[in-house]
């Protein structure tokens, strides 16, 4: 059974920082695209970044320069590091896995979601 949960959520003022944790279990991590996703109120689910098997990033143009994905396979955790946090950003954020190595846009398994907010 695959498992992802997310940790490090919480309440930050604008432009301060944040790091988001994802640990899988069930799967070959090392094999699999990861990604994150989130979901601001009234909005619709957005994709934000992802990491293929072998560490190459993609991120989405309102997120390019502040946030750094990457992953650790030891430990079978992804990190994204969130910086010079906006308002904008305040949403539930989901990671994401693949059960391939090169998915752009990994969604066969997710996590159960993580509160970020950010105060103006």
């Amino acid at each position: 059974q695959v498992q992802l949960v997310e940790s490090g959520g919480g309440l930050v003022q604008t432009g301060g920082s944040l790091r988001l944790s994802c640990a899988a279990s069930g799967i070959i991590f090392r094999n699999n695209a990861m990604g994150w996703y989130r979901q601001a109120p009234g909005k619709q689910r957005e994709w934000v970044s992802s990491i293929s098997a072998g560490g190459s990033t993609e991120y989405a143009v309102s997120v390019l320069g502040r946030f750094t994905l990457s992953r650790d396979n030891a430990k079978n955790t992804v990190y994204l590091q969130m910086k010079n946090l906006k308002p904008e950003d305040t949403a539930v954020y989901y990671c994401a896995a693949d059960r391939g190595p090169l998915a752009r846009r990994p969604t066969d398994y997710w996590g159960q979601g993580t509160q970020v907010t950010v105060s103006s």
